[in-house]
């Protein structure tokens, strides 16, 4: 099966290789892809049969370990933190999705790292919608990308599944404060990869145990 094949394209000028792609900057900020709208380049993704088919859950969303900002400031440079527990795109992203949902409206399109993710489909189930979903090495792994059906990017910081308790919980707080102006990777390079309290390797059991910590509320 072909490896699916992705770039810009401008009329008259064939491919183009996709500079980098901006990804956090939700409030007037374009990202790469709309700038290439801009300047009359035509985004073309050419999938697998797969790819093309529409992934359905198998099972009920989890409940994300999410923390969002308490309210959206045109300044803020993330609008909170995402600690999923697996890189299982298909187990992760509804319950993502749904949560976004109710706070923001209606989610149309998900951008995410391709290197970060198992399962690279580009239509997801969720409820009845079905939730577009961009694949790119270009998007830096520590964020996703989401966008409403009304145009409102939502960028987050992705915090390695394997992060433990303590770090996780302390670099979503920093994504969803206000004040922050670290970009995602910079929050985890301030952060240890693996928590060095004893017993704290069962991350999941310890935020769903204790409710999460952090500044903004936690979404659970």
């Amino acid at each position: 099966m072909a490896a699916a094949r992705w770039g810009v394209r401008r009329a008259g000028h064939g491919w183009l290789p996709r500079g980098p792609l901006s990804g956090a900057d939700p409030r007037g900020r374009r990202s790469d892809v709309q700038q290439c709208a801009g300047q009359g380049i035509e985004e073309v993704t050419i999938a697998t049969t797969a790819e093309r088919a529409t992934a359905v859950p198998t099972g009920p969303p989890t409940h994300p370990r999410l923390v969002l900002a308490p309210d959206r400031l045109n300044r803020a440079v993330l609008d909170g933190g995402w600690w999923p527990r697996s890189a299982d795109a298909l187990a992760e992203l509804p319950g993502l999705v749904l949560t976004l949902a109710a706070r923001f409206g209606p989610i149309r399109r998900l951008m995410l790292n391709s290197d970060s993710w198992d399962g690279h489909f580009r239509r997801l189930a969720v409820g009845d919608r079905v939730v577009r979903a961009g694949w790119f090495a270009t998007v830096d792994a520590a964020v996703v990308i989401a966008t409403t059906e009304q145009g409102m990017q939502i960028d987050l910081l992705v915090v390695p599944p394997g992060t433990g308790a303590a770090a996780a919980e302390a670099a979503m707080a920093t994504a969803a404060d206000p004040a922050n102006r670290l970009r995602a990777p910079a929050i985890l390079a301030e952060r240890p990869a693996v928590d060095g309290r004893p017993g704290a390797g069962d991350s999941q059991s310890v935020w769903d145990n204790e409710g999460g910590h952090g500044a903004g509320p936690a979404v659970r």
